[in-house]
């Protein structure tokens, strides 16, 4: 197996990732980037993003993603497409394998976002940015004064419900059981909240659509009795799954598989091994935070690596 040696590792390719990749060779550290499976992360999945900052008119989530990597490489980020296998945190250099090469790093920047959890349906599939999200707050905007759906019965689900409600003119809540797993405090929101439906034993069993976008949901009860409701946007809130499993055991992960890390600082609890964006973040999942951390943890990682020659 070929072996290199580089100064600062980033695994992953997401805002979180390329500013990370910005900040590290501005900073001279030469970094070596492998960007996963998924290539600029979940925001090339998006048509259009309005919230990120330097885009007033919006800009398409793959566009802006490109944009981000020409930066990195126009300071000398090495961006390479490749799976990381395997990873060994264990002792200094650390060691990285990615397919059939072996990387000892003496720094690594953990930028491996997290995955939405989906209904699996092949429906969902095909109108995934056409009309089906699993973020309300970036793309609610576009469905301003629209009939909408969310799947969930948890506290993400109630608080994307109750964000769409103030913009969109009826919400639909598609809840599996016969009761939430919301708190207290967001079913109660949910309730004082007029314009939301909650449709408790219901589960998706398709989405409707044409080449304009999502149209509809075709719904099944507990009996297996069908119901359609008319919707232009279905927002899944079932959660995300940290994409952590190569750190299991190495790093200290918190009860759902995020990364933790030192109070105010991009840290984990191995010296010279650094995480940002979603992989550390169950909370926000946003875009312009996981650009930010990317750049907390770049610039921490430089300190470092001075305090190490």
């Amino acid at each position: 197996m070929e072996t290199e040696r580089v100064k600062c590792l980033i695994i992953g390719s997401g805002p979180a990732g390329l500013t990370a990749a910005i900040y590290a060779a501005r900073a001279n550290l030469a970094p070596v980037v492998y960007e996963g499976l998924v290539p600029g992360g979940q925001l090339t999945t998006t048509n259009e993003v309005e919230n990120f900052p330097g885009y007033p008119d919006g800009v398409n989530g793959m566009e802006m993603m490109n944009d981000m990597r020409r930066q990195a490489e126009r300071f000398g980020a090495d961006i390479r497409f490749g799976i990381v296998t395997g990873a060994d945190l264990s002792s200094r250099p650390f060691r990285i394998t990615v397919e059939d090469r072996l990387i000892e790093a003496q720094s690594v920047i953990i930028a491996t976002g997290a995955s939405a959890r989906w209904l699996g349906l092949e429906s969902e599939r095909h109108f995934r940015g056409s009309g089906v999200s699993a973020c309300a707050t970036c793309d609610g905007f576009f469905y301003r004064g629209q009939d909408v759906a969310v799947v969930g019965g948890g506290d993400v689900a109630a608080e994307d419900a109750t964000y769409l409600a103030s913009i969109c003119r009826k919400v639909y809540m598609v809840v599996r059981k016969p009761h939430f797993a919301a708190s207290h405090a967001m079913q109660t929101k949910v309730a004082a909240t007029p314009n939301i439906e909650v449709l408790f034993e219901h589960v998706v069993a398709e989405v409707t659509g044409d080449e304009s976008g999502v149209n509809g949901l075709i719904l099944t009860d507990k009996k297996g009795e069908k119901l359609k409701i008319n919707v232009t946007g279905l927002f899944v809130a079932i959660g995300h799954i940290p994409n952590t499993a190569l750190f299991e055991g190495q790093l200290d992960l918190d009860e759902k598989g995020y990364i933790r890390t030192r109070p105010d600082s991009m840290c984990t609890g191995v010296e010279g091994v650094f995480a940002a964006g979603d992989v550390r973040d169950p909370h926000f999942r946003q875009g312009i935070i996981a650009a930010g951390s990317g750049a907390m943890a770049a610039l921490e990682c430089e300190r470092w690596l001075k305090l190490q020659d």
